[in-house]
């Protein structure tokens, strides 16, 4: 049997993304043999969530649940179950469903275009809660480095839109035995986009923190967390956001994937959330496909 790799296509953005927000880790496969439907199922283990490099005021450790099923004409559907790990409350802190279409344009060009919808809980701490709907649209130049051009419009009780672009290459480090593949894809990417989600989080971030009778401070740098005109003018501009750079090692075999990625994300000045700081992110899954 032909190995194939079992790739991951990220569909958002419900938890960092990416889209880049992490937040959809949708997986679809690759198959180097003939097209076939195909379902693959996966678990995933962040420190932290990822929001195009951005991370909200506290620490979101989380553990999720993924499934895609995959028709070999290209349409995809996909599931997602996300747990907080430092919520001690319900099962399942958030759940997304989507679907979408990978095709092929010609020799080197491949595009992808997808819709998903998160279900967040009331006061969820995650920076894109505000946005729970995402339409995507990528497309990939494949050569001897796979570069892809990414637009993202968020939507719900705000709407945010962005654009990613990046490059990257797979690089086969060698086999341990017949019948695997231990491969790394460092990557870089840049994104640009609006922040009207990060002025609802702020909203939303008070009244939670008002909730739970936590002392609130100055969120946004001023005395009292107050807004200013400046700041929301920012938010509705189209501004760079982040680069980010990626390194996901992987062990692959016929039907599993097993990867750790490191994110080391660099926010602009021009980033509401901890701009010019650096973020940190690391990643575990662990994919099957049948």
């Amino acid at each position: 049997m032909k190995l194939f790799i079992i790739s991951i296509l990220m569909v958002i953005y419900c938890l960092p993304a990416a889209a880049q927000a992490d937040t959809a880790l949708a997986p679809v496969a690759a198959d180097s043999a003939a097209a076939k439907n195909t379902l693959t199922l996966g678990v995933s283990y962040s420190n932290n969530a990822n929001y195009y490099g951005q991370k909200a005021a506290i620490k979101i450790p989380y553990a999720a649940l993924a499934a895609t099923y995959k028709l070999k004409s290209g349409i995809y559907f996909s599931g997602l179950a996300y747990k907080l790990l430092n919520d001690s409350g319900a099962i399942v802190s958030a759940a997304n469903a989507g679907a979408g279409i990978a095709f092929s344009m010609g020799k080197h060009f491949s595009a992808d275009i997808s819709y998903n919808h998160t279900f967040y809980p009331a006061y969820s701490p995650l920076l894109q809660a505000s946005n729970p709907d995402n339409g995507s649209a990528t497309l990939v130049y494949e050569n001897w480095l796979s570069t892809k051009l990414t637009v993202d419009y968020a939507f719900g009780k705000t709407h945010d839109l962005f654009g990613t672009f990046g490059t990257g290459k797979q690089v086969t480090l060698g086999s341990i035995s017949k019948k695997d593949i231990v491969t790394i894809t460092p990557s870089v990417d840049v994104v640009a986009g609006t922040q009207r989600f990060y002025q609802a989080y702020l909203t939303e971030k008070r009244l939670r923190d008002s909730l739970l009778g936590t002392v609130i401070g100055p969120i946004l740098g001023q005395p009292g967390g107050q807004e200013t005109s400046t700041q929301t003018t920012t938010s509705t501009q189209f501004n760079l956001l982040s680069y980010n750079f990626k390194c996901p090692l992987a062990y692959n075999r016929a039907h599993y994937l097993v990867e750790i990625a490191y994110q080391l994300s660099v926010l602009s000045n021009r980033a509401q959330s901890n701009a010019g700081q650096a973020n940190s992110f690391l990643s575990a899954s662990f994919y099957y496909q049948f």
